[in-house]
């Protein structure tokens, strides 16, 4: 028997298994919040984050229904301080730990995370399956072939 939207609710799922007692599952922090906090699952203490990227286990495993696309982002107000989380997909057949890849821009220094701190968010979206369409030539825009910044610094 399947367990894609098992929770009654007519709603896509998420099932989240905890692989360690303590392991908080993610949380929105306001009603109307987009995101999910993801919070640190730390067994053997803290872990320092510094210039290279480490990753950091939140001891939780999910598995999404088909059809989402659930995302790792970084924290806003982490980020405002040189802390960041990198942008990650959990694709709907993964079964690992969901693993945040957090570094500090260089200015920062190190920062350490302490088990329970908020450290990254998820969001869930649906995900759109495109048709591809081989073509000879794509259609003329304003833009063009603008890379970055081509429609202005602010």
């Amino acid at each position: 028997m399947s367990n894609v939207g098992r929770a009654g609710t007519g709603r896509p799922t998420l099932r989240v298994v905890r692989l360690r007692a303590s392991a908080l599952l993610p949380a929105r922090q306001t009603p109307l919040a987009s995101g999910f906090d993801l919070y640190a699952s730390l067994a053997d203490g803290p872990v320092t984050v510094g210039a290279m990227p480490v990753r950091v286990p939140t001891g939780i495993a999910i598995a999404a229904d088909p059809g989402l696309d659930v995302q790792i982002r970084p924290r806003s107000g982490l980020a405002a301080r040189g802390v960041l989380a990198v942008l990650g997909t959990l694709d709907a057949d993964y079964r690992g730990e969901v693993m945040v890849t957090m570094y500090c821009l260089p200015a920062i220094g190190e920062f350490e995370v302490a088990d329970g701190d908020r450290i990254a968010q998820l969001v869930v979206v649906p995900l759109v399956e495109p048709e591809w369409q081989l073509v000879d030539v794509l259609d003329d825009t304003e833009r063009g072939r603008g890379g970055h910044g081509s429609t202005g610094l602010r």
